[in-house]
């Protein structure tokens, strides 16, 4: 079973973003606005590791720390705004696990999750493969068939390829999906994304005309169709 993360923010735009990160390397996510919700769900849903913003309304993270470890010992990685030690250090003495600085890049931390739920003998993601229709996709063995057909994909198209079909119906902006195959999106270059969206569905698709699975949102971006 995959490992299942409590996202706790209260800045939508964030969470919405590092939800997607976390749910394409496999891993189940739950959401939180603030902390007094965050212990709500930590006692529903029992999560694997909490990622946990400190400044919040109504409960903020050091509060929900103190409140939390009074119940469970769930790995905690702080997402702080704050750059002085002193609070990274009263953070860690509270009980946090880690802690990664605003901005960071979503790949960044999803390698912090991974190396915490290493160290502390947690559940890893185990969903390796993911169906849609006729389209396959092998993260492991870095695959992708139609059908019975191996079909040969780049780097950046497969990269593109998980993101939306690890979140079917989703729509994807052009700056959101470059930054899933760059680590940093740059605005100059959002309209490669086009490119590469155009190279997949010659892959994918039986008509590029009237695409099956990669359908284009105007104005906004791209999504993976459900079946």
């Amino acid at each position: 079973m995959a490992a299942k993360i409590l996202v706790v923010d209260d800045e939508k735009r964030l969470v919405s973003l590092v939800e997607a990160y976390l749910k394409q390397e496999g891993y189940a996510v739950v959401t939180a606005s603030n902390g007094q919700e965050a212990l709500f769900l930590a006692r529903q849903e029992k999560p694997d590791l909490i990622l946990l913003d400190i400044m919040m309304p109504e409960m903020d993270g050091y509060e929900f720390i103190q409140a939390h470890r009074r119940e469970a010992d769930t790995p905690i990685i702080l997402l702080t705004a704050r750059v002085e030690e002193e609070d990274h250090v009263i953070g860690l003495e509270l009980g946090a696990d880690d802690y990664i600085t605003k901005p960071f890049r979503p790949r960044e931390l999803v390698a912090r999750v991974r190396a915490v739920l290493r160290r502390t003998g947690r559940s890893l993601p185990t969903t390796a493969i993911l169906r849609v229709g006729e389209i396959t996709l092998d993260r492991e063995g870095h695959q992708v068939t139609v059908g019975d057909e191996l079909v040969d994909v780049t780097p950046s198209e497969f990269d593109l390829l998980t993101a939306m079909m690890s979140a079917p119906g989703r729509v994807f902006s052009r700056m959101e999906l470059l930054d899933r195959i760059q680590g940093v999106a740059y605005e100059g270059y959002e309209r490669t994304i086009d490119v590469h969206i155009k190279n997949l569905r010659s892959k994918i698709e039986v008509d590029t005309r009237n695409p099956l699975y990669i359908e284009t949102i105007y104005g906004v971006g791209y999504r993976f169709a459900r079946e």
